[in-house]
């Protein structure tokens, strides 16, 4: 495989254009497979030449002149024996006169047309001099067109995957009795390069496609079954489950637990009780109630005297939760310490002093915990919300702060199930699918801003029902290339039409107990109506807001919309979310939208999310160093998961190291995962 990796010799223009096409090595030649391919194989009678299909034509040359009309071009007149076609170039150099001589015999590759009268054409077609040596040689395989750049051409190319298809001799990596249902790998891959008409005809094409997108699943599957082996290796602090507690705690609860967090609780907790590391990934909807289940998942910890940390991506959501476990834990008397970078100086020493002496038993936070000076007593669980916004990085450097604590990853952002069980295999996942009884469904608008005048309206007469609103704003300050709305004009804007209603701004660049005092503002109802950039996104919650405005929504991605709807709906009124939207529409934009309007359940939106976006931007910052898959599809090749799945199990018993080997052949990228 070594031979495979090496970079490809070659001078370094050619280099430069191979980088740009991500080309790196023999391997990345042999992956770049053709985009389409021209059928040199068989001359066709130009009589015989279908309107609308690419046709090798041959014929003699009747006649050879420059037309100057409006646009002057090179007209060449071509017979064989059935018929007459003309080949016409608008683009030509002087000398092509005359190498169309007459009486020439040449062969013509292009599209068959037909011009006004009905007689046959062909615009630039590709030509071939025929000599007597290879009157009658003709190519036994389809000529592959490759995708490229300008400065390296199709001839080039294929040189170069000649010389790659030379040095290519993989072992088989599937068990013999699975690889007689595949070609193998070595053989797909000159297939796809070489393919000659039968091989098409007989679907030999699909079959090879099939067997790269097969390996390019497995491989990835290898990758994360080998993370998740490692992990599950790893030892941790079996806790006790302290069930009396446990049970008091959930009863004196204002509100009962669904189903779907009861069974995910006991999912955590035979976790915990284990020897074992938890490596967990938390899924649920908005609003469905992850942060009473991560609190009750710490229980344990605290209880039998260990420190847990939960960090959170911003300082809102951070605040939140400490502020929604400072009232659940209240009757425990659990003592939680607040760290953010936002502290003073003296502030943040009390808290590192806190943590260091194990005085902090729940340590909530931002990304200040991962700091250097941030040393914890005997840390036993961490807890990260919104996982998917925080790097691989930044895990690890909390997995150092103790030794193989114990981790559960919470996510309000619904990973659809195939990516979940190809980008997420290293851990064991819960869902939370059920909410909480008597919520009423969020009702989604979309209105054209040239209607803002009737939501202006609606929402001064739901400010007479005492109820409060959101009204977001994607931008800060006017920019000259995005005429967006902004929270600075927009909020003066609502103070006009509104002068009765007390209202509210709040946006990244205050300062941190800025951002506090107007949020408490607004959880107090002491201000109606928020103006807000997304920082509101995730975390906020206020019961008595039922309305939601969005500025410029067609900006904005599935996820963020799902999410700033979901910061109404939270208490027992009926709830809308309005989206004001800029015509034109692109798109993307018009799909985005109608997802929105039409679904409310999390799980559908991030599948249609995946079909508008692909897996990459889903993915978020905890995949970086993972490949995002080049052959396969996660949703049309959804067959192909569990296929894989079952195969890496089997592949990584059999030969481990061939199985690594062969996973970083494909993703060399992913290093990061191949720790052993």
């Amino acid at each position: 495989m070594d031979n495979l990796t090496k970079p490809i010799p070659s001078a370094d223009k050619i280099t430069t254009c191979l980088h740009q096409l991500n080309i790196y090595s023999y391997w990345d030649l042999l992956l770049h497979i053709p985009i389409r391919y021209e059928d040199l194989t068989q001359v066709y009678k130009i009589a015989m030449a279908s309107a609308g299909t690419l046709a090798l034509v041959e014929g003699v040359i009747l006649s050879a002149e420059i037309i100057r009309k409006k646009t002057a071009y090179l007209e060449v007149k071509l017979q064989d024996e059935t018929a007459i076609i003309t080949l016409i170039f608008f683009k030509y150099y002087p000398n092509y006169a005359t190498q169309y001589s007459i009486g020439k015999t040449i062969r013509a590759f292009g599209e068959i047309k037909l011009d006004f009268s009905g007689a046959k054409t062909m615009l630039h077609p590709k030509i071939q001099t025929i000599h007597a040596s290879n009157q009658n040689k003709l190519s036994a395989t389809f000529s592959p067109v490759y995708r490229t750049v300008k400065g390296l051409t199709q001839t080039q190319l294929i040189k170069l995957v000649d010389e790659a298809l030379v040095q290519l001799n993989l072992a088989e990596i599937l068990p013999s009795a699975i690889a007689k249902q595949y070609l193998s790998i070595t053989e797909a891959l000159v297939k796809l390069h070489k393919l000659t008409p039968l091989d098409y005809h007989n679907g030999v094409h699909k079959q090879a496609l099939q067997r790269l997108k097969l390996d390019e699943m497995l491989t990835l599957q290898l990758i994360m079954h080998n993370l998740y082996n490692l992990k599950r290796n790893e030892t941790s602090v079996a806790l006790k489950v302290p069930q009396a507690v446990v049970d008091d705690f959930i009863s004196s609860l204002p509100f009962q637990l669904t189903n779907a967090q009861q069974r995910v609780i006991k999912e955590i907790y035979q976790d915990l009780s284990s020897n074992r590391q938890m490596n967990r990934l938390l899924q649920g909807d908005v609003g469905s109630g992850k942060t009473i289940v991560a609190t009750i998942a710490m229980l344990p910890a605290v209880i039998n005297n260990y420190q847990v940390c939960i960090v959170a991506p911003t300082e809102i959501l951070a605040e939140q939760h400490y502020n929604k476990l400072g009232q659940f834990l209240l009757a425990l008397k659990f003592n939680l310490v607040w760290l953010s970078g936002s502290l003073t100086k003296s502030e943040k020493q009390s808290a590192y002093d806190a943590i260091s002496s194990g005085e902090a038993q729940v340590v909530i936070g931002t990304h200040a915990i991962f700091q250097e000076q941030v040393k914890f007593n005997n840390l036993v669980l961490v807890i990260v919300d919104e996982q998917h916004r925080f790097g691989v990085q930044q895990r690890l450097q909390l997995q150092n702060k103790a030794l193989n604590p114990h981790q559960l990853m919470m996510s309000a952002t619904p990973i659809p199930r195939s990516l979940a069980m190809s980008y997420y295999a290293d851990f064991d996942l819960s869902i939370i699918d059920e909410l909480p009884p008597n919520r009423k469904p969020i009702v989604t608008k979309l209105v054209n801003n040239g209607r803002r005048q009737e939501v202006v309206n609606f929402v001064q007469s739901q400010l007479k029902l005492g109820v409060q609103i959101y009204w977001v704003c994607p931008l800060i300050e006017e920019s000259e290339v995005q005429q967006l709305a902004n929270t600075q004009d927009t909020y003066t804007e609502l103070c006009n039409q509104f002068p009765e209603a007390a209202i509210g701004l709040i946006h990244g660049r205050l300062k941190s107990k800025e951002k506090a005092a107007v949020m408490q503002d607004f959880l107090d109802n002491r201000l109606q109506i928020l103006v807000a950039t997304t920082v509101i996104e995730v975390g906020v919650d206020v019961a008595n807001a039922t309305i939601m405005v969005i500025e410029h929504s067609e900006r904005m991605g599935l996820s963020q919309l799902h999410q700033l709807r979901g910061r109404v709906g939270r208490g027992s009124r009926e709830s809308q979310c309005i989206l004001l939207y800029q015509n034109p529409l692109g798109m993307v934009a018009k799909k985005r939208l109608g997802v929105i309007a039409k679904y409310t359940d999390g799980f559908k939106i991030a599948h249609q999310d995946l079909l508008i976006r692909g897996p990459g931007e889903l993915l978020g910052n905890r995949q970086s160093g993972l490949p995002i898959l080049k052959f396969a599809s996660l949703d049309e090749d959804v067959n192909l998961i569990p296929l894989s799945q079952q195969y890496a199990k089997t592949v990584l018993a059999n030969n481990s190291d061939l199985a690594m080997d062969y996973a970083k052949l494909w993703h060399a990228a992913a290093g990061l995962y191949l720790k052993t």
